[in-house]
């Protein structure tokens, strides 16, 4: 079967699949990343898509807001090859967010937009 859906008011992605499962669990995915369409920081919707890679060939997704310059990042699943967004805190820099009262595993503010503090030296 042939699927076609909206998933942003930017976005329509095509799917193909025997299973009424499988399209399901793409438009799931899909709507996961393609959905995100307004930066959780300031509401832009002047949005773009980056693709960085380090020295190492490492790479790393995220969008980033054209207007505040907030980004949120998104992880890669160790298994499967998903993506998603990363949402709840987890590294060194996501400590000092909101005075150092975020826990580890808790969720970031803003949707998980976030955006570098020069005075702090963090992300905020």
């Amino acid at each position: 079967m042939k699927v076609q859906m909206k998933v942003s008011p930017k976005i329509i992605i095509d799917i193909n699949a025997d299973e009424m499962t499988t399209v399901f669990e793409e438009i799931a995915n899909a709507q996961e990343i393609l959905g995100i369409c307004e930066c959780g920081k300031c509401k832009s919707q002047n949005i773009r898509y980056v693709v960085r890679e380090d020295s190492e060939a490492n790479k790393y997704y995220e969008m980033r807001c054209q207007d505040c310059f907030a980004k949120i990042a998104f992880g890669l699943n160790k298994k499967g090859g998903g993506m998603f967004p990363k949402l709840k805190e987890n590294t060194d820099e996501d400590k000092c967010l909101m005075g150092g009262a975020v826990q580890p595993g808790a969720y970031l503010p803003d949707k998980g937009w976030l955006k570098w503090d020069k005075e702090k030296n963090c992300n905020v």
